[in-house]
């Protein structure tokens, strides 16, 4: 909390309660979960807190660096308070978005062709397929494969 505190002063952002809650929450968590799962999460601890705050300082944060936003297989936006380099595994069948960490993937050049449409600010691999809980679902006496 002390490193996001500094950051937030900053980058000029008061240090709200409101705002350590919703960082605390993201903070917390390794689901990357969506703006409506933090309000309800957070509202436990602040319940005078509005959907909208939440909502905004989300996207406030995300804007400004202090958190990510996470790419789901199709829902709402997810947020991630790990801004470190990093992957995402994102499965296909529950949602669910998992962290890895690649420095062969880190090394990946951008393509002239992409650097075209403007300038590329970060570059992210999204990994898509379905996790070993699902699978482990759809095939109870199946195991899933070991990584190599």
């Amino acid at each position: 909390m002390r490193a996001f505190t500094e950051t937030c002063r900053r980058e000029g952002l008061k240090v709200t309660h409101q705002r350590r809650e919703v960082f605390r929450e993201l903070a917390g968590s390794e689901a990357h979960p969506d703006a409506e799962t933090v309000f309800r999460q957070v509202r436990r601890r602040v319940p005078s807190i509005s959907r909208d705050t939440v909502y905004r300082t989300l996207s406030g944060l995300a804007d400004r660096g202090l958190l990510r936003r996470a790419e789901s297989a199709g829902g709402p936006a997810r947020y991630d308070a790990n801004t470190r380099p990093h992957h995402h595994f994102v499965c296909t069948a529950c949602g669910a978005i998992r962290d890895f960490e690649s420095p062969a993937l880190d090394r990946l050049r951008i393509p002239q062709s992409v650097k075209a449409f403007g300038r590329v600010d970060a570059a992210q691999v999204h990994v898509r397929g379905v996790c070993s809980s699902c699978m482990r679902r759809k095939d109870p006496g199946r195991r899933p494969p070991r990584p190599s």
